[in-house]
């Protein structure tokens, strides 16, 4: 795919490969139809002769063919540069250069190619009607056969031209995927079943037309054959010879006829004798007896495709002139075309009906597969029983069902795994997170413990010497009242120690009762600044790290939602902070808070090692680490979701290795 820098390196061969498979079948279409049309349309023997056609003032037909082969050519020609043009340019470009609207167009093109091939079909088919009714005088008859038969011939090119391009469409249609990894499918969509019916119906319609019209033909030649036979064996037992045209006329009038329709001529250069008012002999029918009476032993047959024919000779009358006479007799009827017309089509909509049920069935199993596959594909419900798909065949469609239930089996096994997998990292990553802050709680409470156990120590030695100066004389009032400030002090300074424990555990008590509580509750910027200041306090000093807050909105801003959510959010990406800094001490993270437009944007930013370009990629869609075994990933994941799920908002990062990172949080304002 990388020749000529092009989206798809054999893009002149497959362009060359396409004009030549859509012009080489026509010249085989007219090639064939040059071949079978005279005997399906029951021409007369030698009359494929250019000599006798010119005889006749007809174009002959080979020319005929050959200028329909050169309209087919150049009519194929424009239309497949017309239909392809988009497509050749797609083909022609850099595959940097092509945008994702044109790979959805080419592939529309190359889907809609077979309609619009369709439709170049039926234009030559209009443009061969207007070629030889230009030049070729035809009865209704005759009109009717060649609709028929180039009919078939046409809409069978239709559909093999709609096969044979096929492999050279579906490579342009796999090259857009190379670009655009989107699967996509024409608005207007295309059941199965009738593309099936298209595809089969022209083919079937031509094999009954082609089976019909020779049956008809094989009728006309018999019946034909039959009157000839007759008619002859009555010849050979009469002389016209060196008679009177009266003569000729009475012998010919006591001929006993076939049937009324029969009827006898006499044909001399100055005059023409029908024995009924409406005979006729055309020019073909005369040149066709002065050119090939002997060659058909007397058999002379009527313009093409008119089902007359008679029996014939050429006598001396008795004044030395020449004559042509014989029987002329019907070979066919419309009743009897008319059968064979009844027949097809009767035939055609039999076929067509078993076909649309038959295809129809048969999408209803691939219909039945695509519909539970769109399911799994949109959300897959563990908890959901799904019924296996019954095949109803034992063919490709039967193991295409087979193969489906065993996908989706596995789907149900898969995704339980992924979910036992899931429960058991979040059950690790809850459990790392208790333990830091079980950490952080025991060394926050150890001060304020150790200062109370020596506030106590206080009180206790204060109310000893209290007890002992109760008797002493020396002891005055005013000594008792420093005693009882003193230990008033005291009390004060237990309080104070009591309230910051019972700040550390109310702010970890929604962390460490309910990791994945929702609730909904409003809050203030200060309440979130004051929980994650005492949570992360202790992992602060023991790594050295400096903590700065920089607030540029008020701190009595309302937030509206879980503020433990919130909490555990910002303290993870602090701690990630702190682990980019690798043990380095002294340095620092920024909180940032401010407003953007209608967002609260909050800003945590290291300058530590920073995060590589590959990781970077696929930072929130898995759960990746950079801590090794360390590490599981699952923290920004779950961040990641926890921003969007339940605050709505946006979590996104900037990072370049080895100068820092700052994620930011974006929370939209409360109304």
């Amino acid at each position: 795919m990388k020749k000529n820098n092009t989206v798809y390196g054999e893009n002149k061969k497959i362009k060359t490969r396409i004009y030549i498979k859509a012009t080489g079948l026509q010249i085989i279409v007219i090639s064939i139809m040059s071949f079978l049309s005279p005997r399906l349309l029951n021409y007369p023997p030698f009359s494929e002769d250019p000599v006798f056609q010119r005889s006749i003032n007809v174009l002959p037909h080979n020319v005929q063919y050959l200028m329909l082969g050169l309209i087919g050519l150049i009519t194929e020609f424009l239309f497949i540069h017309f239909i392809f043009r988009d497509v050749f340019k797609y083909l022609d470009k850099p595959a940097n250069k092509v945008s994702i609207p044109e790979t959805k167009h080419v592939r529309n093109v190359c889907f809609n190619a077979p309609g619009k091939l369709l439709y170049s079909q039926l234009i030559m088919l209009l443009i061969l009607f207007f070629a030889l009714f230009h030049y070729v005088k035809i009865n209704i008859t005759l009109s009717i056969k060649f609709i028929m038969v180039y009919f078939s011939f046409f809409i069978s090119a239709w559909a093999l031209s709609t096969t044979i391009l096929k492999s050279d469409l579906n490579l342009i249609i796999g090259s857009t995927y190379n670009i655009n990894k989107e699967v996509t499918l024409p608005k207007k969509r295309t059941k199965y079943y009738i593309t099936l019916i298209k595809n089969l119906i022209p083919f079937f319609i031509a094999m009954l037309i082609t089976i019909s019209l020779l049956g008809y033909s094989k009728v006309i030649d018999t019946v034909g054959e039959n009157r000839y036979n007759y008619y002859k064996n009555i010849f050979t037992s009469i002389d016209l010879n060196h008679k009177s045209i009266d003569d000729v006329k009475n012998t010919l009038g006591n001929i006993e006829l076939v049937d009324n329709s029969n009827y006898y001529f006499i044909i001399t250069n100055n005059s023409k004798y029908f024995s009924k008012n409406n005979g006729y002999a055309t020019n073909f029918f005369i040149s066709y007896a002065e050119h090939f009476i002997i060659k058909t032993h007397g058999r002379i047959y009527e313009y093409f495709g008119v089902s007359e024919e008679a029996y014939g000779q050429i006598i001396t009358l008795d004044n030395g002139q020449k004559a042509l006479v014989g029987i002329k007799y019907a070979t066919g009827n419309y009743p009897t075309a008319q059968y064979y017309i009844l027949v097809s089509i009767i035939c055609s909509l039999i076929y067509a009906t078993v076909l649309f049920v038959w295809s129809k069935n048969m999408s209803k199993n691939i219909t039945a597969v695509s519909i539970r596959l769109s399911e799994i594909s949109k959300h897959y419900d563990v908890n959901k029983k799904y019924d296996v798909l019954p095949a109803y065949s034992n063919d490709e469609i039967g193991e295409l069902v087979i193969a489906f239930n065993n996908i989706q089996q596995t789907t149900k096994n898969n995704i339980e795994q992924i979910h036992n997998g899931q429960n058991m990292l979040m059950e690790r990553e809850r459990l790392a997170t208790l333990g830091q802050m079980v950490g952080g709680i025991a060394h926050n409470l150890k001060t304020p413990i150790m200062s109370i156990s020596g506030a106590m120590e206080g009180l206790s030695d204060l109310i000893t010497e209290y007890d002992e100066s109760i008797d002493d004389p020396e002891v005055t009032k005013e000594d008792h009242h420093a005693i009882a400030n003193d230990m008033k002090e005291w009390v004060k300074k237990v309080n104070s120690y009591d309230d910051y424990m019972s700040d550390i555990i109310t702010a970890v008590k929604g962390q460490a009762v309910n990791f994945n509580n929702s609730t909904i509750e409003k809050f203030t910027l200060d309440d979130l600044l004051k929980d994650v200041n005492i949570l992360m306090k202790h992992e602060l000093k023991n790594a050295l790290i400096t903590l700065n807050i920089n607030c540029k909105i008020d701190k009595d801003t309302q937030f509206v939602g879980n503020i433990n959510a919130l909490v555990q959010v910002i303290n993870n990406l602090i701690s990630n902070a702190i682990q980019s800094y690798n043990g380095k001490q002294n340095e620092s993270i920024d909180l940032t808070i401010y407003k953007n437009n209608n967002n609260i944007m909050i800003d945590v930013t290291d300058h530590g090692c920073g995060i590589p370009e590959d990781v970077q990629k696929q930072l929130f869609s898995k759960m990746i680490t950079t801590k090794g075994h360390n590490g599981s990933g699952l923290g920004l994941f779950m961040s990641y979701s926890t921003i969007k799920g339940n605050f709505n908002g946006n979590l996104s990062f900037t990072s370049k290795v080895n100068v820092g990172t700052t994620f930011t949080i974006s929370l939209p304002i409360s109304k």
